[in-house]
């Protein structure tokens, strides 16, 4: 019978965590600055993650927390006039960079190129996007750090 309490709490839990998901609408109309997400267990609560929006209701930063509610990380995201994330720099708890993705985007907003790099600013890896008239993804490319081709994903669409 426990099993059965536990997993029902589970799903419960689970239903619950996409209630707290807020449409970039929302945040924009309701003025939301931050959401902050927090755990009980028993009598202890801790801070799970805590979202900062500006007020065009786009994510700028994100912080987690470890199951002690301790500083994990945080991520912050810069845009440009098109809404498009073009960087996103994560720092570790003693707020030491540990790596930046920058975004670069075609005439038609769709993402060609994700660069990650080291808090040195040399290439960990590289995605590489392509699209067909449809504006739908056919391929994905990824590089390495000395950027040698890796892997090559093709995707093919199948139509009625």
């Amino acid at each position: 019978m426990n099993r059965l309490k536990l997993y029902f709490v589970f799903l419960l839990s689970l239903c619950c965590l996409g209630s707290f998901a807020q449409k970039k609408k929302d945040i924009k109309k309701y003025g939301i600055k931050s959401v902050t997400s927090t755990q009980t267990q028993g009598t202890k609560t801790i801070k799970d993650s805590q979202l900062t929006y500006n007020s065009n209701g786009q994510l700028v930063m994100e912080i987690k927390y470890d199951e002690e509610g301790a500083l994990l990380s945080t991520t912050k995201y810069k845009y440009n006039f098109e809404d498009e994330v073009i960087d996103e720099t994560e720092y570790d708890e003693k707020n030491i960079l540990k790596e930046k993705r920058t975004m670069k985007y075609n005439t038609l907003s769709q993402k060609t190129e994700e660069l990650v790099t080291d808090k040195e600013g040399k290439q960990i890896k590289k995605f590489m996007y392509t699209y067909d008239a449809k504006g739908l993804r056919t391929e994905k490319k990824i590089y390495d750090a000395k950027n040698t081709l890796m892997i090559t994903k093709k995707i093919v669409y199948a139509y009625k």
